[in-house]
């Protein structure tokens, strides 16, 4: 009877061991309608180990913050916290994670996807969207999903275009993302680039320059790094890699990870897969462009990029990167 009574005491305490550390083991998410940036409506996506998103449908469906232990990547200008579009008013550039659609300088403008409105919801644990009216110039209505893993700093971020019109539209993917300024930017290079040095320049003027000099940029090891804001802010790349990393004097090192389809048509006036274009020491902005996608009426198309955030020493004052150690980050994610 003693052995009896000892071996369930014991089997007891296994099980009891077993149910503790699944319960320790799992990942909890805090997924909640909050007021943040002087707005009201937003929605918090909050995991165990230390990422925050919180989304805004108003001003443009955007990501108003993706932080790693309170540091936060993105740039985000207080002065327009709250604001809100009003009829004829577009002089505001809103800040903070953007998307949009392409390409640049052809698509009709679209005041209601860029700046109006949107609304959110919570749909599952750590996952939430965003969707936009039906654009009155192009007929097209955008929705975003969000999902935080988690147990890692994976934001997957897609965007879906529906034409809710009677006529077909071509449009693009086209990501505007807002990080924090005075950082370096990593782009690995792939072979056969229709550029000579692998990227143009926009500028001066309305010029893409294909045999860009500029001493913040330079090419090593297969990678373009960009090391402070050019001369001329605006660059585009056709790299197929899917895939760049952005360091930032907070050390963070943000990842952005997303589809290439070298088979496709790229609308881009160049045929871009991805633009970079910093703005003084302010911000810099991280473009993913998607393929052309023609739409009948009625059909859509989504686009889909994955954000990883973590901790990286920013190098001092003469270091280079460590090319080696960033990959090896990249590829560990």
């Amino acid at each position: 009877m003693i052995k009896m009574i000892v071996a369930a005491a014991l089997c007891l305490f296994a099980c009891g061991m077993r149910a503790d550390d699944t319960l320790r083991d799992k990942k909890t998410m805090k997924t909640d309608i909050i007021d943040a940036f002087g707005y009201t409506g937003c929605i918090e996506l909050v995991n165990d180990v230390g990422i925050r998103v919180v989304l805004c449908p108003k001003a443009g469906g955007r990501v108003l913050e993706y932080s790693h232990q309170t540091k936060n990547a993105l740039y985000v200008n207080e002065q327009q916290n709250g604001w809100r579009y009003q009829s004829g008013v577009t002089s505001v550039d809103p800040c903070g994670g953007r998307f949009d659609i392409g390409p640049e300088r052809v698509i009709a403008p679209h005041i209601d996807l860029w700046l109006g409105d949107w609304t959110g919801e919570i749909i599952g644990e750590g996952k939430a969207r965003l969707t936009s009216k039906i654009d009155n110039n192009l007929g097209i209505r955008l929705v975003r999903t969000f999902t935080l893993a988690p147990d890692s700093s994976r934001l997957v971020c897609e965007q879906q275009m529906i034409n809710e019109s009677d006529k077909p539209v071509s449009c693009c993917h086209w990501s505007r993302t807002l990080a924090v300024g005075g950082g370096i930017c990593l782009i690995p290079l792939t072979p056969e680039s229709r550029f000579p040095k692998s990227y143009i320049m926009y500028g001066p003027g309305d010029v893409m320059y294909y045999q860009p000099e500029d001493p913040n940029i330079q090419i090593r090891d297969g990678f373009l790094e960009v090391l402070g804001t050019p001369a001329h802010p605006k660059l585009g790349l056709d790299s197929a890699a899917g895939w760049f990393c952005y360091l930032m004097r907070n050390d963070l090192m943000l990842i952005k990870r997303y589809p290439v389809y070298p088979d496709r048509v790229y609308s881009e006036m160049a045929g871009l897969t991805i633009s970079i274009w910093y703005y003084k020491n302010l911000m810099c902005e991280l473009e993913p462009i998607g393929p052309r996608e023609i739409l009948a009426p009625g059909a859509s198309a989504s686009f889909t990029e994955e954000w990883e955030l973590m901790p990286y020493d920013f190098p001092k004052a003469g270091e280079e990167v460590a090319l080696e150690k960033v990959k090896k980050v990249a590829a560990a994610q």
